[in-house]
Order: structure tokens, then C-alpha cells, then sequence
């Protein structure tokens, strides 16, 4: 009896196991398939990211965007290599003093980064890369082979007070400015008020701020809503007369962050026929509590090269660092996270914050963006290289085609030629 015991139990196990080397089999095969139905779409949607920040060395030898070498999130071979056909790079500009000195600052900064790009796109690389004026030109560009850059503008402080800068930025290829960013400025409040700054000052948008909206439509210019204070947010959609964008903005209804929006501020964006482009930076995706010795070991590091606490603060203090200083301490940054390593935020946890807002407000206006080399990136998706893993997982999801089309770019280039014809019949009537 034993030994038929021990015969049966055998049977037992091979079928057992041999159902579990086909069911294996079966989701290899299924996967697999999957992948190559997600690489097939990759390949014909236009991938577009709205958000890479670039450095005040940009485009020179100390930050050469077509290197392999080059550590930043998004250079030339990584958006080659992950299928990132265009990406908007940043004219970053982090708030300083509102005094006629700051407001020259800010505009020498501005500058600063609009020729670096010019000098990636027109100088170093021309046969690569090329600057995208009109929304017609993404898809030009992207049919005859090459990489598309677009321009976005983050924070209008260095407009100044002088309006007749919205067309000089216009002119030099920007095609949105995010109102504010950390702290308020002449424009609008803040989401993230600075140090000693009150909740509001404008108590939204400012009659400056307005007339910088309008200036906006005129000329032909996306309003970003994102980083503004919900007030901010709703008086934008409320006095922009085209259609306005969250360049890279979560939903807070899936994360209870004060850069998120909100679903009242989402549907006031719908209704004004604009879109919001989901960000993939940890900390706007998913919250997590911070072990204390990540914190202490961060705040010594922060005060070891000068730098503030708080997230706000530190892209502007980086513009203080030189870029091997810079590299320095994302090294040191990397080795806190080995040794205190937080719960990671994925690819999937981003995706939930897509499948909010498409839930509620339509897969016609909602978007995707990274904030690549301004703190963006995640689990799977940590760099240009990696784009192809979120298309990975819309198709997972049960995205179709054409939604996956709009949310890698084809509502953002809605918005944008709304935007342009807008202007085109403001100008008519003037």
C-alpha cells in the first residue's frame, strides 16, 4: 500500500507541476504577446513628454545632451533608445526678488537656456534634433526621422512687469509658461508659498496676471497651470480664452499632494478643453513615510553643499552648484537611497493617477509627462530610456490605440492648435 502511496503522490506531483510549467508557458507566451502589441503602437504613436528640465551648462561640453555617457535622464541616445520622439525643454527659472535687479536676473537666467537649446538643436546636432514652432511641426519633424524639441517656459517671473516679453519668449520658440512655480510671483499665488510667505497674496490670479493671460491668447502661448494655488488654477481656466495645460501635475484625489489638482480644478479644465499632463515624480505620485535616518542623512547632505531644506528650494540652490558639483551629490543621493531605501513608486502607481483622470474627465484630455532632471522618474520609468514601459502598461490596462495616442500626445497637440488659431483671430480683430 506504501508503495502505491508513494506512486500516486508521484502522479500527483508531475500533473501538478506540469500544470504549472504550461500555465507559466501560457503567461510567457501571453506577456509576450502583449509586448510586442504594446511595441507596435509605441512605435506608431508620437510619444511626448511635456516636462525635461535642462541645466545652465546645457549644450556645452559639460552637459553635451547627445553623449551616451552623459548621466541626465534625458539626452539624445536615451529618447532614441526608449522611443520618446519629442520632448519640451525647460526654460526653468527659480523665484527670486520682484525688484527691477531680480527681474533682470531672471530674465539673463531665461535666456541662459533658450540659447542652450537653440545650440542642442541648430548647432551641435542639427541632424538629430529640431525645434518644433507650430504644433504641424512635431508631426513634420517626427516623420522625417528626427527627435523634436519643443520649448515650455517654467515661471513667469522673468517677465518682469514688461508684457512685451511674452512675444520676445514667443519669438524664441516658448510655447507655454507655467504661471508660477515655488513662492509666489507678480502673476499668481503659488501651490508651495515660499518661507515667510502668507498662504495668498493676489488671493488668485493678479490683475498683472491677467493681462499676462491675455497676452498669452494673443500671441499664441499655452497657460500652464501647474505649481499655481487652486484659485490660482480655476482663474486661469476662468480668464484664458483658449484652452490651458498642466504641464506636469498629479491627480490629489489619488495622492493628497498640494501640487496635485484637484477633481474640481480637473473638471474645470474639461470644460475648458484642456488637458492635464500626469507627472511621474515620486513624491507627487505616491505618498510615503521617510525612515529618520533617511532624513538625517539627506539633511546633512543638504547642509554639506549649502543647500536649503525642503524640495522647493533645492532646484533653485542647484543653480548655485556647478554640474560636477551637481553630480556629486546625485552620487551621494544614490548611495542614501541604498542604504535607506524608501517603498518604491512605479510605473503602475503612475498609471493610476491616468486612470483617475481619464475616468473622470475623458481620455480626451489627459496627458504625460516626467520632470525628468527636475526630480521626476520612478520605478520603470527613470529616465528616456525607459518610455517604452509606460505604453507597457497602458496596454496592460486595456488602453486602445487611439486613447494611448491622445495620452502620449495627441491631445496636448489639440490644445496646442486650438491655442495658435485662437491667436490668429485675436490678432484679426486688433
Amino acid at each position: 500500500m506504501n508503495i502505491v502511496r508513494h506512486i500516486l503522490a508521484f502522479l500527483f506531483l508531475a500533473a501538478f507541476l506540469s500544470t504549472v510549467s504550461a500555465q507559466q508557458t501560457n503567461d510567457a507566451k501571453t506577456n509576450d504577446a502583449l509586448v510586442a502589441k504594446a511595441r507596435a503602437i509605441h512605435e506608431r504613436v508620437i510619444a511626448l513628454d511635456t516636462h525635461n528640465d535642462i541645466s545652465f551648462n546645457f549644450a556645452t561640453e559639460k552637459d553635451d545632451p547627445g553623449k551616451v555617457e552623459n548621466t541626465r535622464q534625458v539626452t539624445l541616445p536615451k529618447m532614441r533608445e526608449g522611443g520618446l520622439k519629442v520632448g519640451f525643454f525647460i526654460v526653468y527659472v527659480g523665484q527670486g526678488d520682484r525688484t527691477p535687479a531680480g527681474y533682470d536676473t531672471a530674465y539673463a537666467m531665461a535666456i541662459n537656456k533658450f540659447n542652450a537649446i537653440h545650440r542642442m538643436a541648430e548647432q551641435m546636432y542639427p541632424d538629430q534634433i529640431e525645434i518644433a514652432y507650430t504644433a504641424d511641426d512635431v508631426t513634420r519633424i517626427v516623420k522625417i526621422g528626427k527627435l523634436v524639441a519643443c520649448i515650455g517656459i517654467e515661471n513667469g517671473w522673468p517677465i518682469g512687469k514688461d508684457l512685451k516679453k511674452v512675444k520676445e519668449f514667443h519669438d524664441r520658440g516658448g510655447r507655454y509658461i507655467t504661471l508660477a512655480h515655488n513662492r509666489h510671483n507678480d502673476i499668481c499665488d503659488s501651490a508651495n508659498p515660499g518661507e515667510g510667505e502668507a498662504e495668498e497674496e493676489h488671493g488668485g490670479v493678479s490683475e498683472f496676471g491677467k493681462q499676462v493671460i491675455a497676452e498669452m491668447n494673443r500671441i499664441g502661448i499655452m497657460v500652464d497651470i501647474s505649481h499655481i494655488s487652486k484659485k490660482s488654477a480655476l482663474d486661469a481656466i476662468k480668464h484664458s480664452k483658449a484652452p490651458v495645460i498642466a504641464s506636469h501635475s498629479g491627480a490629489r484625489a489619488v495622492n493628497d499632494n498640494a501640487r496635485n489638482l484637484d477633481d474640481e480644478t480637473l473638471l474645470a479644465l474639461k470644460k475648458n478643453g484642456g488637458v492635464v499632463q500626469c507627472v511621474a515624480l515620486g513624491e507627487f505620485v505616491k505618498s510615503r513615510p521617510v525612515p529618520p535616518e533617511r532624513q538625517e542623512a539627506i539633511a546633512a547632505l543638504r547642509k554639506e553643499f549649502g543647500l536649503p531644506e525642503g524640495r522647493g528650494g533645492m532646484r533653485r540652490a542647484f543653480q548655485t552648484l556647478s554640474e560636477d558639483q551637481i553630480a556629486r551629490f546625485r552620487e551621494r543621493m544614490r548611495e542614501i537611497d541604498a542604504r535607506f531605501p524608501m517603498e518604491p513608486v512605479t510605473v503602475a502607481d503612475f498609471a493610476n493617477h491616468i486612470d483617475h483622470a481619464v475616468k473622470l474627465i475623458g481620455a480626451d484630455h489627459v496627458g504625460i509627462s516626467s520632470d525628468f532632471d527636475g526630480g521626476g522618474g520612478i520605478q520603470g520609468w527613470n529616465n528616456a530610456a525607459e518610455t517604452f514601459n509606460v505604453t507597457i502598461e497602458l496596454v496592460r490596462r486595456g488602453y486602445s490605440e487611439n486613447d494611448i495616442a491622445k495620452l502620449w500626445g495627441g491631445n496636448l497637440l489639440r490644445v496646442w492648435k486650438v491655442v495658435e488659431k485662437t491667436a490668429a483671430q485675436l490678432q484679426k480683430k486688433m
